[in-house]
């Protein structure tokens, strides 16, 4: 790592250039076939105040088991008082690679293999990843916490929304200016919504990214002009509709008694893959442009 950073604006840089260094590692592999293809490209890293509006709104929506950046802080350090604008939440999207979503784009109801792998063998790299931004922040100095690592993050179920979880790393990238949602939930970024994402909360103060959004569906060709509603032919489950958006249950349904027992059956790993909507759609590599649909 480069040198503790003794400036906001480099602590920035020193945090994005860890996680750009640590996801160029050869820890970022697919095991395909021998070769040791990355499961990620470049990633995006933004941030957002551990004090932002935003949390408590998503607190209030989703509901009272939401945690709140200083409550995900709380829970890795009860002993640590610290204020909420101490606080800094570090986001990053890992996009899909060129050939990941090729492949996935071109099935109709069951994803393709090195989608399932990057499913799989993918986001047990981001795991590390959460776990390396968390250490390398401790080891400076700044006490960090992975909430999605964390022993007491679980699922819940909201009145509203109904499956839901302790913390949700779209909503911190949400807040952290790196994408909004799209009709099926994902989050539409400027590396497209075929993409996972991850986050830390830590007591270092870097300044707010820039939100270029003013609501939570603005990149969404459905809810900007109408457009587009490619996701809903996409999904398998039938979970996706103009009306009522994405179906939690149906979809969950979907990838745990369909997908994943094909996935183990066939491959013999097992992982809960999909993401047909997030392939084969305008908003897959980038934000899209209004009135280009591709169809």
């Amino acid at each position: 790592m480069v040198a503790v950073p003794k400036a906001k604006h480099d602590a920035a840089v020193w945090i994005r250039d860890g996680i750009c260094r640590y996801t160029a590692s050869a820890e970022n592999c697919l095991p395909l076939d021998g070769g040791h293809e990355p499961a990620w490209g470049e990633p995006l890293v933004g941030f957002s105040r551990g004090d932002d509006p935003l949390y408590q709104r998503f607190k209030e929506d989703i509901g009272p088991f939401f945690w709140t950046p200083p409550e995900a802080f709380a829970k890795a350090f009860p002993d640590v008082k610290v204020a909420a604008d101490a606080l800094t939440v570090i986001s990053w999207v890992l996009p899909q690679t060129e050939r990941s979503r090729l492949d996935n784009s071109k099935e109709k109801t069951l994803p393709a293999k090195r989608w399932a792998f990057s499913r799989k063998y993918g986001e047990e790299f981001n795991v590390k990843l959460r776990d390396h931004v968390a250490r390398f922040l401790s080891e400076a100095g700044y006490e960090a916490v992975a909430p999605m690592n964390s022993p007491l993050w679980k699922w819940e179920k909201s009145e509203r929304y109904g499956l839901a979880s302790s913390w949700s790393e779209r909503h911190a990238a949400y807040a952290s200016g790196l994408g909004t949602f799209g009709l099926c939930d994902g989050l539409i970024t400027p590396k497209g919504k075929a993409m996972r994402c991850g986050s830390v909360v830590a007591r270092i103060a870097v300044p707010a990214s820039e939100r270029p959004y003013d609501n939570r569906h603005a990149y969404c060709l459905h809810y900007f002009d109408g457009s587009c509603g490619k996701c809903i032919k996409r999904c398998p489950a039938d979970a996706i509709s103009r009306e009522g958006g994405h179906d939690k249950e149906k979809c969950f349904n979907y990838l745990h008694n369909v997908t994943e027992k094909y996935i183990e059956s066939r491959y013999g790993i097992k992982t809960s893959p999909c993401g047909l909507c997030q392939t084969g759609v305008p908003c897959e590599a980038k934000i899209p442009v209004p009135g280009r649909t591709g169809s």
